[in-house]
């Protein structure tokens, strides 16, 4: 089952939260999961996608102008009706709005037609209610790798249990 990671990154952090979302989808048996930046997306790949999750770093708590345009001219492409949608960001700052550019990202997500998910505190630790914000205000963003990954694990996982 195809999965997608779709994302804009400026310093990397955003890709690379991105792609340990989709070692964590990959972990799921069944599942090919691939990251793409937003100028390089293989839209016949995420057609056959059955989840897609958006990426995006937070400026002045909202996503980057890139990831806005992108989900105004471009996500029409993307045929998210009936998917599994999430959405995940990186900030500076705790309090830089990282939940806000979340919610930017799935509300479009949800008037395309997606089907949104996290796995909220059904789980435990972490909880992940609206999707995972990676923080590099200690300039060590690799901290939160551990919630992306599982993060990409549940989104899989819920996949796996909608559409096979």
């Amino acid at each position: 089952m195809k999965m997608a990671v779709i994302y804009h990154s400026v310093t990397g952090n955003t890709k690379n939260m991105g792609e340990v979302i989709v070692k964590g989808m990959n972990s799921v048996e069944g599942v090919e999961a691939k990251a793409f930046p937003i100028e390089e997306v293989d839209y016949e790949f995420v057609k056959e996608a059955k989840c897609v999750v958006l990426g995006s770093p937070i400026y002045a708590a909202h996503i980057s102008g890139q990831m806005m345009n992108f989900m105004l001219t471009k996500a029409k492409d993307l045929a998210l009706a009936g998917k599994l949608c999430g959405a995940y960001t990186t900030a500076q700052y705790v309090h830089g709005g990282a939940e806000l550019g979340i919610r930017e990202m799935l509300d479009h997500m949800m008037v395309m037609g997606g089907l949104l998910y996290s796995g909220g505190g059904s789980f435990g630790a972490p909880v992940i209610h609206l999707g995972p914000v990676g923080i590099d205000n200690t300039m060590d963003i690799s901290q939160f790798v551990p919630n992306f990954e599982v993060y990409g694990q549940r989104m899989a996982t819920k996949a796996t249990e909608l559409f096979q």
